[in-house]
């Protein structure tokens, strides 16, 4: 109908992709002490809502972005990938905290040493815990993957043309 151009498959693409990078449906899985840290980012002060992840969805059903908080142990890593399978797709997931990434100080029989040894992880956030910047900064990143998906790029823009938390209206 339009001939050689793809104009309007770009267009729709570049609005989904918008669309979707805001309104990301977090599904939490919380198992130890960042926890605490991972509550922070809920309260005003530092508001995720303006980012379309204010509420978490309790059902991966209903959930496209799974963060995994804390140390995951071997007994609660088939749990843990049954979660991501009923997630619907698109998918991604969030390692949050030092001890998700990559086992943390736990180095043990019964700790998994990072969660990618399970499921994919599309973006990692570490600290010990995390500070509430740290988890804005990665969710804007999340966001930028997000729009470089429906784009049709294979990565996101260069570190030098993202968005930082002083550019995003973010004060501390």
């Amino acid at each position: 109908m339009f001939g050689k151009s793809n104009f309007m498959t770009t267009k729709l693409d570049a609005a989904v992709g918008w669309a979707r990078k805001f309104s990301l449906f977090q599904y939490p899985f919380v198992t130890a002490c960042c926890g605490m840290e991972y509550m922070a980012t809920a309260c005003s002060h530092y508001d995720v809502d303006r980012f379309g992840a204010g509420f978490p969805r309790f059902s991966p059903r209903q959930a496209d972005v799974l963060f995994v908080v804390g140390t995951i142990s071997h007994k609660l890593a088939p749990a843990l990938k049954k979660i991501y399978e009923q997630m619907t797709e698109p998918k991604w997931v969030v390692a949050f905290g030092v001890c998700t990434c990559t086992g943390g100080f736990y180095d043990n029989y019964a700790t998994v040493m990072g969660i990618d040894t399970i499921i994919p992880v599309d973006l990692y956030i570490p600290g010990c815990p995390p500070r509430p910047e740290y988890v804005l900064d990665g969710l804007m990143k999340l966001q930028d993957k997000i729009q470089a998906q429906h784009e049709g790029r294979e990565t996101p823009p260069l570190p030098g043309m993202q968005r930082s938390l002083h550019e995003s209206g973010f004060s501390v």
